[in-house]
């Protein structure tokens, strides 16, 4: 039974999962191709075993190339792309590619994930969540021809949740929960369909989708885009009762600084067809009383909008002092993400510290402790107590720049901002070695080993 809830917008991927699932997966064709010991015994002599050397086979190549890589990110994308180019018929692509994705995205490779995530969709067309993801990279890639074939997989997925029925209805879901969710999931279509066709410049078709969304579900988003589309169509009168209705119903997905862009555009067009903003006020009020609906005030995110890590600022942490990490340009960024109701982050953390202490010298390496309670006030006894000696700060968003929805999650951010290395998790005995060799490699690339990969030739 399919369910609506596949296609939400968000799309979060869990990397232990994938990986775990990768490695039984291996594990087990492995198991149900290898013969028993009995039936290998009566085909060959020992003198016959005992001369030759193993040769793994590809699920036991697969399963090493998984398992060397361990919590690193880069490693493991190096050693499945040697898997695939030595079995680029595998039986396990559909695992294989949907775990480079994932590993792609955390290190903010967006156009390899978007390769992946399309070759999955050629070998899993019915999977909606996958198709979204790639639609969701395309985009973010924006390349015309990309932009088109993800206009094509909109089309799928609208076609997929319009086509959904009352009869796949979960009996634990209410009938008034389910079509709420169906409504929800179209609206999002529409508009992600819409903006796409807006940035391929095909406007009558991107009004069309923001019309409808905005007709299932009113949305300050949908209101502005249809606002910009009659700006560009030099309709002044249309172009101010989008923006207006936009402006009222205040949801604006990138917080304050949105909803002034939105006021400045409003402005702007209301100068263009009265010469002055005089009256665009009580108009604001008229628009606001016709669409508002209580509630509706967005919560201000702190550095919303920003996309390049250097360009963050950060809190210090527990006094709430400017951080920001324009300070650290050129320099190698290692933060570790945690919480204080986090266990494994309590066993991670001396451990961290104790890696920042061998490249205290250098100067050219900045550790964080980056918290990311919900609660902040749970963080100043918490710190009186350990008295961490690692900078700690408030991540204030990095989070989601990173997608980090675990603990404990470590990051190396390059001088370019590129993610090299990704923990998430951590396994005690080897975390201070891996890191300290991924930092090592950072900042003195022409000094790095290669990792060995399972099945290559010895160097």
């Amino acid at each position: 039974m399919h369910s609506l809830r596949l296609i939400r917008w968000v799309i979060r991927w869990h990397a232990a999962f994938l990986l775990f699932s990768l490695v039984c997966f291996s594990a087990s064709a492995q198991n149900e191709k290898s013969p028993s010991s009995t039936e290998q015994a009566a085909k060959s002599s020992p003198s016959k075993q005992s001369a030759q050397p193993k040769q793994l086979s590809p699920e036991e190549e697969l399963q090493l190339s998984v398992e060397t890589a361990g919590s690193d990110r880069a490693a493991l994308v190096r050693n499945l792309e040697v898997f695939l180019k030595k079995y680029p018929e595998s039986p396990q692509r559909p695992q294989i590619y949907r775990a480079l994705v994932e590993a792609c995205i955390q290190l903010r490779d967006t156009t390899r994930a978007a390769d992946y995530a399309e070759r999955t969709v050629s070998l899993t067309p019915s999977d909606m969540s996958i198709t979204l993801l790639a639609i969701q990279l395309l985009e973010r890639n924006g390349d015309e021809a990309g932009l088109h074939r993800a206009v094509n997989y909109s089309s799928r997925v609208l076609e997929y949740v319009s086509r959904a029925s009352v009869d796949e209805k979960s009996p634990k879901v209410s009938l008034e929960e389910w079509t709420a969710e169906k409504q929800r999931n179209q609206t999002t279509i529409l508009s992600l369909r819409g903006r796409l066709y807006f940035k391929l410049r095909d406007l009558p078709s991107a009004q069309k989708d923001f019309a409808a969304s905005y007709a299932l579900l009113p949305s300050a988003g949908a209101a502005e885009k249809l606002g910009e589309i009659a700006e560009l169509e030099k309709d002044l009168p249309r172009a101010i009762n989008e923006y207006a209705r936009g402006f009222a119903l205040g949801d604006s997905a990138s917080g304050p600084a949105g909803r002034r862009e939105l006021r400045q555009k409003l402005g702007n067009v209301w100068r263009l067809a009265h010469g002055s903003e005089a009256g665009l006020g009580e108009y604001l009020l008229r628009t606001y009383d016709e669409v508002a609906k209580p509630g509706d005030a967005s919560t201000a995110k702190r550095n919303a909008g920003v996309k390049e890590p250097f360009e963050f600022t950060l809190r210090k942490a527990p006094e709430g002092s400017a951080f920001p990490l324009s300070q650290a340009r050129g320099k190698t960024l290692v933060v570790n993400f945690w919480a204080t109701w986090c266990g494994p982050c309590h066993a991670l953390e001396p451990l961290f510290e104790r890696v920042a202490l061998q490249f205290q010298q250098g100067g050219d390496v900045l550790f964080l402790s980056a918290n990311c309670d919900d609660d902040e006030t749970l963080v100043p006894p918490y710190l009186e107590e350990e008295k961490l000696r690692t900078t700690v700060v408030y991540a204030d968003g990095l989070e989601r720049l990173f997608a980090v929805d675990s603990f404990p999650t470590v990051l190396i951010i390059d001088q370019s901002g590129k993610i090299v290395y990704r923990s998430d998790g951590f396994s005690p005995d080897t975390f201070e070695q891996d890191l300290m060799a991924a930092v090592r490699r950072t900042i003195h690339p022409s000094e790095a080993t290669p990792v060995p990969v399972p099945g290559s030739p010895a160097p």
